[in-house]
């Protein structure tokens, strides 16, 4: 047995090891950050997500999650894609951003989700 084939091969167990050591994988190779807690405030305005017409015609199902940061006035300050398909990303963005709370003492963080599918 010649030295580069058992290098090969050592490579290529290290390389397996490795992936069976990792956790599910995150989006676009980000790294994952610790669950903020659940918005306890009331939702007074919640918009639906359009069904992107893309992903209907290519029957693309999925979740897609993003983080938001609620003022205390209740309005979305900031919105951050924490995981999910690119096409779908962008109506749960655009659907999320005219979602509004009851007002607050402090602003408010955590991860909404919305679920995809044409057969809804």
């Amino acid at each position: 047995m010649s030295l580069r084939f058992l290098s090969h091969w050592v490579a290529v167990g290290l390389l397996i090891a490795g992936c069976a050591a990792t956790s599910a994988p995150v989006a676009w190779g980000q790294a994952q950050e610790p669950a903020p807690e659940q918005i306890t405030r009331k939702l007074k305005n919640k918009v639906s997500p359009v069904y992107p017409e893309l992903a209907r015609r290519m029957n693309i199902v999925g979740v897609v999650k993003v983080q938001i940061t609620v003022e205390k006035s209740g309005v979305i300050k900031n919105t951050k894609l924490v995981g999910g398909h690119p096409i779908l990303a962008g109506a749960a963005m655009d659907a999320v951003k005219k979602w509004r709370y009851e007002s607050g003492s402090e602003e408010t963080t955590g991860v909404v989700e919305f679920h995809f599918d044409p057969a809804q």
